[in-house]
């Protein structure tokens, strides 16, 4: 492809993905849902376990269990916001789906990016956790996030006609998350219990792995999704 047309298509990108943030700041529809969503279950998680000192596979459980539903609660909107105001079908006929797919995709990383930000410390605040590796645990985040978002964007485009489109989103993209879940999970309660980047390589490469295949995926098979 030549040059010019990668800057094209980046450029188309990008104009979808500034729409995005501009209705979500006119309207901070998403992000209301999912940070609410998180902040609310973080308070009930904290004060069910009171001053329990629960093992870092619980705490890792629990932090990723809050972050997982967050992003179901708030993942779909992109699309289905396009839907509900009717704006899809112009979408469809002027834009590259291609470009579609990667507008929203950065929409929803730096959604779920906030999120992460603004929940990971209130976590350690709310359940006295702690870890003498920070930066690695933001790495895990941020694998994470990537890898959330890789799924759940593509299913979103899926589910944003669906009549039952909350329960849709779930039953599709759990299945589809077992794996990177189990991973972060397995890695978090390991950097919980203050162990290095040597324990965790092997569940990297397992994220890295699964990113690389949905992203590949997703961008073979929005095309069909997008314009069916």
């Amino acid at each position: 492809m030549p040059p010019q047309n990668k800057s094209g298509l980046l450029s188309r990108a990008f104009s979808i993905f500034a729409k995005d943030v501009r209705l979500e700041l006119r309207s901070r529809s998403a992000l209301s849902t999912i940070l609410m969503f998180g902040v609310t279950t973080l308070v009930v998680v904290s004060f069910s376990v009171g001053q329990a000192e629960l093992p870092p596979k619980l705490l890792a459980a629990l932090y990723w269990i809050i972050l997982f539903f967050s992003c179901i609660a708030g993942m779909s909107q992109s699309f289905v916001r396009e839907e509900e105001a009717g704006t899809a079908l112009g979408l469809r006929l002027v834009a590259d789906p291609l470009a579609v797919y990667l507008g929203k995709l950065s929409f929803n990383l730096l959604l779920m990016t906030t999120i992460g930000f603004v929940v990971t410390p209130l976590f350690f605040i709310f359940t006295d956790a702690s870890t003498g590796n920070p930066g690695l645990l933001v790495l895990i985040l941020l694998a994470g996030i990537l890898a959330l978002c890789a799924a759940t964007t593509l299913v979103a485009a899926i589910i944003a006609r669906a009549a039952t489109r909350g329960a849709l989103f779930a039953v599709i993209a759990f299945p589809l998350l077992i794996v990177p879940l189990w991973a972060l999970v397995a890695s978090t309660g390991k950097i919980l219990d203050n162990q290095g980047f040597a324990f965790v390589a092997g569940e990297l490469q397992v994220l890295f792995s699964f990113i690389v295949v949905m992203v590949t995926s997703s961008i073979m098979l929005f095309r069909f999704v997008w314009q069916e």
